[in-house]
């Protein structure tokens, strides 16, 4: 989201991000062991309907699907998962000196990073601790 407002977007489109949560109208499914959620793109057949997508032509439809019929990662309520997205969006923009958007858009430089990059700035030869474990 962050990116996507630094490279110049005056909106972002999040039907994907709030498809994961219990406020979505979507079922909660397990699939693979794990909790899901339904989602299906605006451009996809199951979303499709003549109102949104006449094409102008004798046909009236679409010639391609342009959008997904999937299952996102559950991830809760909102509440909890759109404070810890804000302070994300937060934290980013002051690492760049900004605390707005237009000023966001004005400073952010994205730099190209080596996956080698990536792993020596994480933690690493560690073993990370979680609150499941119990040591005998």
């Amino acid at each position: 989201m962050t990116l996507a407002l630094a490279m110049g977007a005056d909106f972002i489109m999040l039907g994907r991000y709030f498809a994961r949560f219990d406020e979505s109208p979507t079922r909660k499914l397990v699939v693979n062991g794990a909790y899901v959620k339904e989602y299906w793109g605006e451009g996809s057949n199951r979303a499709r309907n003549w109102q949104r997508y006449d094409d102008g032509g004798k046909g009236g439809k679409m010639a391609f699907e342009e959008g997904v019929d999937s299952y996102v990662p559950y991830a809760g309520k909102l509440k909890d998962n759109l404070d810890s997205s804000l302070a994300k969006m937060k934290a980013t923009m002051c690492s760049c000196g900004s605390s707005s958007i237009p000023e966001l858009q004005e400073k952010a430089r994205l730099v190209v990073v080596s996956s080698t990059s990536i792993v020596e700035g994480g933690a690493h030869d560690v073993i990370t601790k979680n609150n499941d474990t119990t040591i005998r």
